[in-house]
């Protein structure tokens, strides 16, 4: 059955300013991927990159080479992580400004908001806490103005995703914005002033705040609840699996088959609601033993996961017959469907296959 499946898209796999002052010169995504380390018997881990190597994504062939990959097997296009911290504060803009400007890779794209600050975490005398590096921020309507005119090139280019004719634009935190109906509107009125039919917002967030995401103006709901299989469990449990970490010295361990079953949930059946198909999560690299694990993420689990979510979505329109891949590109949480050399483009034949 077919399904439009977009890839979000992480833009972190080239050097910049920023990285080279807070985390060392030279700085990417794959710096965290290359030193990862097997904490338990059985740990996948280094993940190491297959077919497409490890990608420099200011060169154009890497960009282009994903696209065809992506293409190949059934995916509508690729949704970026765009960044703008208030005041026109923008990084790991070159990827998407480069595949804008020049027009390659001839694919479908989208943008998704990452309006988060950038934290760094410390110890210190006072135990764990955290460093901003750069804070996110909402200075007013004239920023929210400056914000829609810097992706408008975007909206008007004619490789962007829409839904119902308007152009898909995710909020990753939606609920953090102190004036997101103000936004919305705004954006909403401006693009129609700039011959749009309108903005389909997507609100990413946790399922307990679908109705409250929707009642804010959103178009959609984009279900974010990765780790309920957490919340499942009772108190004694969950004591139980945080004792045991730390006793073995190793990050908390949940089957990946287990967590498949909580990613299923009666609002996907609502059109407003868009499921996520997971493809692993290992965020180790990122947090060493802090991070969390879904373990044994494999074929055959993958294959079964992707059926359900399928089965979510089948009795909406066409059009809105949407499910977004958690991750294209994220390595550093193990979070990808890019071939990697132990399981080569394994993941990405049942998606086709499943899809198309």
């Amino acid at each position: 059955m077919k399904c439009r499946v977009i890839a979000l898209y992480l833009p972190q796999f080239h050097p910049t300013k920023e990285n080279d002052e807070w985390w060392g010169k030279g700085f990417t995504e794959w710096t965290n991927v290359a030193k990862a380390r097997s904490f338990y018997k059985g740990h996948y881990q280094p993940r190491i990159p297959a077919d497409l190597g490890f990608y420099d994504l200011r060169l154009s062939e890497s960009r282009e080479a994903q696209a065809e990959l992506a293409k190949k097997y059934g995916i509508e296009g690729f949704c970026y992580w765009h960044y703008w911290f208030g005041n026109g504060k923008r990084l790991l803009e070159r990827p998407f400004d480069e595949v804008l400007q020049s027009g390659k890779p001839d694919f479908p794209f989208c943008l998704a908001w990452a309006n988060h600050s950038w934290e760094k975490k410390l110890w210190n005398s006072d135990g764990k806490g955290n460093k901003i590096l750069i804070k996110q921020e909402y200075p007013g309507i004239e920023d929210t103005i400056a914000h829609f005119n810097s992706v408008l090139p975007a909206f008007k280019d004619h490789r962007y995703i829409k839904v119902n004719g308007k152009v898909f634009f995710g909020i990753y935190a939606p609920l953090d914005h102190p004036s997101i109906k103000e936004f919305i509107n705004t954006w909403q009125t401006l693009a129609k002033k700039n011959g749009l039919k309108g903005i389909y917002f997507v609100g990413f967030g946790k399922r307990e705040d679908h109705d409250k995401i929707l009642s804010l103006g959103f178009d959609a709901h984009q279900d974010s609840s990765l780790f309920e299989i957490i919340k499942s469990q009772n108190k004694i449990k969950v004591f139980l699996q945080k004792v045991r970490a730390r006793l073995f010295n190793w990050p908390l361990v949940y089957q990946y088959r287990e967590a498949s079953r909580y990613w299923i949930h009666p609002i996907h059946k609502d059109v407003r609601t868009i499921p996520m198909i997971v493809p692993s999560w290992d965020h180790t690299p990122r947090s060493g033993k802090k991070g969390i694990v879904l373990h044994n993420s494999n074929p055959k689990d993958f294959e079964n996961h992707v059926k359900e979510i399928i089965e979510e979505v089948k009795d909406k329109p066409e059009e809105e017959r949407l499910i977004l891949l958690k991750s294209w590109n994220e390595w550093g949480e193990g979070n990808y469907i890019e071939p990697d050399l132990k399981y080569g483009d394994q993941f990405l034949k049942i998606l086709n296959s499943l899809i198309k």
